[in-house]
């Protein structure tokens, strides 16, 4: 009696255990739900790609006085236009003019002195000639002509420095454009390292961009590559796209060790002065990319800084595959590390992993 009912019990246990096993998901290498699965299609396309840049206005300068003194008068306002050569500040000039008079005193005196040398030169040479004087005295005099010569160029130098010193008391512009902040006012003690504001022309506009190794070298090797383009976009910091299209005017000789990027300028018109200097954007190119293939972002994970995806055989069998992408294309990866024809979950990646077998609803993605 002992024995049947230790069969009986044995019985019940192994009972229990197979039909958890059978009710456990966890150990079923395959999936009853049907995946939706798409093929990956190779085509040709534009991709677009997007670029930071740094805009500047083409004429773009920092006015600062060449000499120190204190500011008399402010002949702008800030944001308003002025024409080349226009002055905008005045330093005090009284001791620049009473310089000046000196020294325009002093070369006078030396020219006065200059004409007592020639005609005391003039003199001795009659008398050497009637052998009245020795030739010495001629020489000496001749000496001391010379000697004056020098003091009526130093004299004129000092004079013409004066005279420059008192003209850059007028600060001008040195191009027509737009004034920025004025950073001192009236009665202010300014330096030749002070900033008094800036003069830009903002009728035209710079975009400085780089480029990646990589990205260079694909632009360069395209059959109709942007970068030797006349039209490039301009993407505004709203999102939308600038009036008017760029040109690529200049690149750089060689590649930023640090970043392992080359620096390229672009020009934009800006005739309705959208555009100011500093303003943010971004340049955009556009790349003829063949024989690639699209994969939707959201089918795709990542695990620490690889792209997988899972791609599917003909027995349903899901395996784990990483990617490089090549670019962005809306909520697509541009790539050719994948096979043409193959299938990948497009949706449901929480619900596999690698190694099972799934069965599969191919669906069709429309490309946008």
């Amino acid at each position: 009696m002992c024995k049947n009912f230790s069969n009986k019990i044995l019985f019940i246990i192994v009972l229990i255990l197979l039909t958890f096993s059978c009710n456990n998901p966890g150990t079923s290498d395959s999936m009853k739900e049907v995946i939706p699965v798409m093929i990956l299609e190779q085509r040709d396309m534009e991709v677009p790609q997007d670029y930071v840049a740094d805009i500047h206005a083409v004429h773009f300068v920092e006015v600062r006085p060449k000499i120190e003194g204190h500011i008399e008068a402010i002949y702008v306002d800030e944001g308003r236009m002025v024409k080349k050569g226009a002055t905008i500040f005045r330093l005090k000039s009284a001791e620049h003019n009473e310089d000046l008079k000196e020294t325009e005193a002093g070369h006078k005196q030396a020219l006065a002195k200059l004409k007592t040398a020639q005609y005391e030169v003039d003199r001795i040479s009659r008398l050497v000639e009637k052998n009245i004087v020795a030739q010495i005295r001629l020489d000496k005099a001749l000496a001391e002509k010379e000697a004056v010569e020098f003091e009526v160029k130093q004299a004129e130098s000092r004079m013409q420095r004066s005279n420059a010193m008192l003209s850059y008391t007028d600060i001008s512009a040195p191009f027509s454009g737009t004034i920025s902040r004025i950073m001192f006012k009236v009665g202010s003690l300014v330096t030749p390292d002070d900033l008094l504001t800036n003069i830009s022309d903002v009728s035209e506009m710079y975009a400085y961009f780089k480029l990646s190794e990589q990205d260079y070298l694909q632009f360069i090797k395209a059959d109709d590559s942007a970068i030797l383009s006349d039209s490039v976009q301009l993407i505004l910091p709203d999102g939308s796209l600038y009036a008017y299209k760029g040109k690529i005017e200049t690149a750089g000789s060689d590649f930023d060790r640090g970043t392992g990027s080359i620096a390229f300028r672009a020009r934009f018109a800006n005739p309705e002065g959208m555009l100011k200097h500093g303003i943010s954007g971004k340049v955009q190119l556009t790349n003829t990319m063949t024989q690639v293939l699209l994969v939707p972002q959201k089918s795709t994970f990542e695990i620490l800084d690889f792209i997988y995806v899972y791609t599917v055989n003909k027995e349903g069998k899901v395996q784990a595959r990483n990617f490089k992408p090549l670019s962005r294309l809306n909520t697509f990866y541009v790539t050719k590390d994948l096979d043409v024809g193959s299938a990948i979950v497009y949706e449901g990646m929480q619900l596999v992993k690698d190694g099972m077998s799934i069965q599969c609803d191919t669906v069709s993605v429309s490309i946008k």
